[in-house]
């Protein structure tokens, strides 16, 4: 793979920020972790606010790493996630005339879940409710290929470099406006034996296939759930924490039943889908993803957040990593896997 990278969340917004805090000196820490230790040499940065965006994409680019730059505006309007995009790829043009072969600029990512409008519904929830409906029917296809049109005329009006963007693997998309083709896809049992064949198609457009996002969490069983996309956070106890008043009464925990972490399922699922995607031919990967900060560990099974995290990371609450004592996380078995392979 000409590409070795990994996510790196800036601060994504569904309901809440999943980064609270930006500190720049953590960031470029991590970054730097990622370039030398991790053995990176591509970094896919995806948040909302434009400010960390940049921040931390000139970060990356000032220590040498490619960028793919995925600003996402989650869940609102396509007139607003338009204009919002617009506004993201003049900023990114400011970058790329420094740093011009080494920016990736992505126009969305699963737009047919994230951008109102292509299905129905207003919520994230109502519209995977209603997806494979809309999926068996097609009805999705041209609103789809409608928004993406005008999403790649918004960014290349300003980004003179070059654009994807971040796909499920069902959806239907005009490839022929893109210059990377990107599909984020997760391998679990239910697909394992299809893994590659659903890849093919991809590769008749003659352009670069790269997978945007691919991970694993780290609970026994997470590789065979059918419960990869959501993870096993218990979704009441996390909404009321967030409350302003209530949120100091409640503990985010995960849903009921008995659940064993399995960090050697996590780093060997990992590493297993890496070598498959090499052996298939991609350009490159993207592992999801190097920390969750609102996904803490916990020696408690029941608030052990990041059995659910797709991290390679676990957050510590109150205390500082062994391996890295600056950081207050400390490297998963999934971390050293990736870095194993990377570096080979």
């Amino acid at each position: 793979m000409n590409r070795r990278g990994v996510s790196y969340d800036v601060g994504r917004v569904l309901g809440t920020n999943w980064r609270p805090v930006f500190d720049p000196y953590v960031v470029h820490r991590e970054l730097e972790i990622i370039k030398h230790d991790l053995h990176c040499n591509a970094v896919r940065i995806c948040g909302r606010d434009i400010g960390r965006l940049m921040r931390a994409a000139q970060d990356a680019l000032e220590q040498g790493l490619e960028v793919w730059l995925s600003p996402e505006l989650w869940n609102k309007s396509q007139e607003r996630t338009l204009a919002y995009l617009a506004e993201a790829a003049t900023a990114a043009e400011r970058l790329r005339q420094r740093w011009p072969d080494r920016l990736v600029f992505s126009v969305a990512s699963e737009a047919t879940l994230f951008v109102r409008g292509i299905v129905p519904g207003r919520t994230i929830t109502k519209r995977v409710a209603n997806l494979f409906r809309d999926v068996e029917a097609g009805n999705y296809i041209e609103p789809l290929k409608a928004f993406l049109a005008r999403a790649n005329d918004a960014a290349r009006k300003a980004f003179h470099g070059q654009v994807t963007y971040a796909s499920l693997p069902f959806e239907q998309v005009d490839w022929n406006l893109f210059d990377i083709v990107g599909v984020d896809h997760y391998r679990d049992a239910r697909i394992k034996d299809r893994y590659v064949e659903l890849l093919k198609p991809f590769f008749v457009f003659g352009k670069p296939v790269v997978v945007t996002e691919f991970g694993m969490r780290s609970y026994q069983g997470a590789e065979g759930s059918g419960s990869l996309g959501f993870g096993i956070v218990d979704s009441r106890s996390q909404f009321l924490h967030q409350l302003r008043v209530v949120g100091r009464f409640v503990r985010p925990r995960l849903k009921k039943g008995s659940h064993v972490r399995d960090e050697a399922m996590q780093a060997r699922e990992i590493a297993e889908t890496l070598a498959v995607l090499d052996a298939a031919g991609v350009d490159g990967a993207f592992v999801c993803t190097f920390v969750d900060p609102i996904a803490p560990y916990s020696e408690n099974a029941q608030y052990d957040l990041d059995m659910s995290a797709l991290s390679l990371v676990k957050t510590y609450e109150a205390s500082h990593g062994t391996t890295y004592p600056d950081m207050t996380w400390e490297p998963k078995e999934s971390f050293k896997a990736v870095a194993a392979y990377y570096g080979n």
